[in-house]
């Protein structure tokens, strides 16, 4: 095919609004065409295999329920040991550790996962598509969270779980005061597990940006997808700077650089800085989804269309933004200067503000609409009456007076409580009990869910309400004795009792869900009438969702587009080419760009999540030069994962309706691969802010500064670092010279430069690591040197790789006419390199490279 040909077919069509529908034909012939092609092998390889979003949704979904049931059990016990005053249920160290374990699975092992299981679950049923955007990378988000979430259950069950809180503060959690395995099974359990929330983050936002049906504008897509958009942006900003703190603190424990350590120029409190630059803005990554779930469900249940749609879209931006705003609320005791502590009560006041907007959208849409009681809206009933309660708690702890007077009590314990299990497992048990007929293809059984809802919801307000008094009265967290303190007594026996009350509770939903999914009768096709997408498709779900692809005219879905889509009347019906085929859209507009042909099953993700999994027991042995064939293990499996992507020949444009041919996604640079290199990076470019904010706070701010003078030859650190940024600079130049000549086959000169180049880059980094820098054991200075020059060393090894990946593409043909290959994400990525290397070297020269 020539070049010309494939830009012609990159043409062809009309606008999104006026393409014409396809023929009917058989649905039964069009879904065993299809089944062919996106169905999950059978049996156990199946299990090991599957790459669905489908499948993998559930199963995140399924997994965060098991974890929520550990947490809850850890609850359970806490409350035993809280429920008489010299309780000798567990002892200290047991009880540290079952507080610890409790809060963080309830963080990253339920809340997190659930949210995306949700997401990878519905959005491509929401958006009108058949996958995600990276099948393999749901798959490897899975198995990673699955192995990080093991090493913590199985930490828990040897007695060497984290004990230091879920928020590890340092210096309790350093080397000096947990010398044992403890703090670092939660260093590497947990950051194992945020390699899923990263991977999902991606998924997400390239899916909405990109996989909407043609004619699903920006700005008139379901709210669940804004929300959603909301989250992944968040989770992309949000996560990098707590793997930042938790690769310090690791490294620290391990290593010695002293980063949190007074005494060598550290500071305790970088760490919590960089942990509720995470931390706050993990209740709205955790609340937005389900807002989304709450933005679908009450208009549906109020048979009426959502008030103020453009208003709850300007309050999910608001939030997004001032969520970043507010993280030092949670350090008011530290002794921060008073302007500070001004700026940040008002903030946090501030985003009460959007939050309300949503409130009283919801409460409009009921009042404008006929509320039907099914038991969804009981859930949302048990939302508002919770939520609203702990909102007003967090503007009452926004309030710098009172936050000093309600530090570290059981007040906070109460409000965080109401905030996350009113703002997210009430929402997740409406969703749950609306969408189970779309997931099972089953009703409920009448009667149990609502005596579930009701001894849930008497039960939280039993336990947690009178913890605010509790808290007024004085009570610490984190303590697991009171015997001085007769004033407690009756209100902590009264929670205790109440918490079994909603365990039992809990154990009603669970058993309500079983049921449904056994024993359930058939559901309708769309028992609730609902508009949306996801009840446009046969019930369960198929593995590919939609024989034919929605578009414009289709996009109200419900039962009514259901027939049509399954005859193949929409876009690119059926698998007739046997390839997994997905439209990919532009961002705004929704219009149909080309076609992306997806991977099939593969247990290639399982290996990767395993070579990964040995890096992180091997630093938890202790056994550090075993990490280094771990680490070539992964990179061996990146190179195969990368492989199977490439394309060795043309691929022939596809009809995806009368009058309208596109290309494939191999003849395209703006692909759906290109877009989550940008995610990708700009999840990258916060972890290396987030860094340099550590060098500015501790030169700053932290006691032993101004550090010993430095030993190295400053010209020959001058020298290196001119060289390294020269080297990578000239990897700039190679990835656009190769972009230039890949229409001719030439790429294989400028692949070749660029991998000299970057490899050079990596020598001179090299020498100025052992020749220039000092024993970064000394101070705080030296090991944030030691960091940086690290961090510039890793991205070139990386852009030496992609260099050579071009270049073995490149030698094979695969970089040839309109296929750029590897090309556009090198440029991203060697771009990327290049300019932290420079303002790294600039930092270097700044503190005086040697000298």
């Amino acid at each position: 095919m020539t070049d010309a040909t494939i830009g012609a077919a990159a043409g062809t069509g009309a606008a999104a609004g006026e393409i014409a529908a396809n023929a009917p034909q058989r649905a039964l012939g069009l879904h065993r065409e299809l089944d062919r092609a996106w169905a999950n092998a059978p049996g156990w390889r199946g299990q090991i295999t599957a790459v669905s979003h489908t499948t993998l949704g559930l199963r995140f979904m399924a997994t965060a329920l098991v974890f929520f049931a550990i947490g809850g059990i850890l609850a359970m016990l806490i409350r035993a040991q809280l429920a008489t005053p010299e309780g000798a249920f567990l002892d200290t160290e047991i009880y540290n550790q079952i507080f610890t374990m409790h809060g963080s699975i309830m963080m990253f092992l339920f809340a997190i996962p659930m949210l995306e299981g949700l997401a990878i679950y519905m959005l491509p049923k929401i958006l009108g598509t058949r996958d995600l955007a990276f099948p393999r990378l749901t798959a490897l988000g899975y198995w990673c969270y699955l192995f990080g979430g093991l090493i913590l259950i199985f930490a828990l069950l040897g007695g060497v779980a984290p004990h230091d809180g879920w928020f590890m503060y340092t210096p309790l959690s350093g080397a000096n005061y947990s010398p044992g395995v403890n703090a670092d099974v939660w260093l590497l359990g947990v950051t194992f597990v945020e390699i899923s929330a990263l991977a999902a983050a991606v998924e997400i936002t390239v899916t909405i940006l990109r996989q909407r049906a043609p004619g699903m504008k920006l700005t008139e897509m379901p709210l669940f997808a804004w929300y959603m958009l909301g989250t992944s942006v968040m989770m992309l900003v949000g996560f990098p700077p707590l793997i930042l703190a938790s690769v310090l603190l690791e490294i620290e424990r391990a290593f010695g650089w002293p980063f949190f350590e007074v005494a060598r120029g550290g500071d305790p409190l970088l760490w919590q800085h960089l942990f509720w630059l995470f931390g706050h803005p993990e209740v709205y990554i955790i609340f937005l989804p389900a807002a989304g779930a709450l933005s679908t469900i009450i208009p549906v249940m109020c048979r009426t269309t959502i008030l103020g749609y453009g208003a709850i879209v300007a309050a999910i931006v608001a939030l997004v933004f001032l969520s970043f705003g507010l993280w030092v609320h949670h350090m008011f005791t530290v002794g921060i200067p008073h302007m500070a502590l001004a700026f940040f009560s008002a903030a946090s006041v501030l985003v009460a503000v959007p939050t309300a907007v949503q409130v009283f959208a919801w409460i409009g849409t009921m009042w404008k609409g006929r509320p039907e009681m099914h038991l969804p809206m009981y859930h949302v009933m048990g939302f508002f009456l919770t939520f609203v309660m702990g909102g007003l708690t967090g503007v009452m702890l926004a309030i710098v007076p009172f936050n000093w007077q309600a530090h570290d009590t059981h007040f906070v314990v109460a409000h965080l409580h109401y905030v996350l299990i009113g703002g997210f497992v009430f929402p997740m048990m409406a969703a749950a009990a609306y969408w189970m007929p779309q997931i099972t293809g089953r009703a409920r059984i009448k009667g149990l869910g609502e005596t579930a809802f009701w001894t849930i919801l008497i039960g939280f307000h039993g336990t947690f309400f009178l913890m605010h008094l509790t808290g007024l009265m004085g009570m610490p967290r984190r303590i697991d004795v009171y015997p001085d303190n007769p004033e407690w007594i009756w209100l902590n026996l009264t929670s205790s009792l109440f918490g079994f009350v909603m365990t039992i509770g809990f154990a009603l939903f669970a058993l309500d869900l079983v049921l449904q999914a056994w024993l359930g009768p058939r559901s309708p096709r769309d028992p609730w009438r609902a508009p949306g997408l996801d009840w446009a498709m046969r019930l369960p779900p198929p593995s590919y969702n939609f024989a034919s692809l929605p578009g414009p005219g289709r996009l109200d879905g419900g039962a009514q587009a259901a027939q049509g889509l399954a005859r193949g009347e929409g876009l690119l019906p059926g698998a007739p080419r046997g390839r997994r085929e997905v439209l990919v859209t532009g961002v705004g507009s929704a219009r149909p760009e080309f076609v992306a042909i997806l991977p099939g099953n593969t247990a290639l993700p399982l290996g990767l999540a395993g070579a990964i999994g040995v890096f992180v027991l091997m630093m938890l042995s202790g056994l550090y030069w075993l990490t280094l064939p771990a680490l070539a293990l992964v990179a061996a499996l990146i190179w195969v994962w990368a492989r199977g992507m490439a394309r060795g020949r043309d691929a022939a444009p596809v009809e995806v309706a009368p009058g309208l041919t596109l290309p494939v996604h191999t003849h395209r640079q703006d692909t759906l691969g290109r877009t989550g290199a940008v995610c990708l990076l700009l999840a990258d470019g916060t972890l290396f802010a987030a860094l340099l904010f550590g060098v500015g706070f501790l030169s700053v701010v932290a006691l032993g500064w101004p550090p010993p003078e430095l030993t190295g030859d400053p010209e020959l650190g001058a020298g290196l670092i001119a060289g390294l940024v020269a080297g990578l600079g000239l990897g700039v130049v190679a990835v656009r010279l190769g972009l230039r000549a890949q229409g001719r086959g030439g790429a294989v000169l400028p692949a070749a430069a660029g991998l000299l180049a970057n490899l050079v880059a990596l020598a001179c980094l090299g020498w100025l690591a052992a020749a220039v820098l000092d024993d970064p054991t000394r101070h705080a200075r030296d090991a944030l040197r030691g960091v940086l020059t690290g961090y510039v060393g890793l991205h070139a090894l990386i852009a030496a790789g992609m260099a050579a990946f071009a270049l073995d593409q490149a030698r094979r043909g695969e970089i040839v006419g309109a296929r750029a290959g590897c090309l556009p994400a090198w440029r991203l990525w060697q771009d990327f390199a290049a300019v932290t290397a420079l303002i790294a070297g600039a930092i270097l020269l700044a503190q005086g490279a040697g000298g």
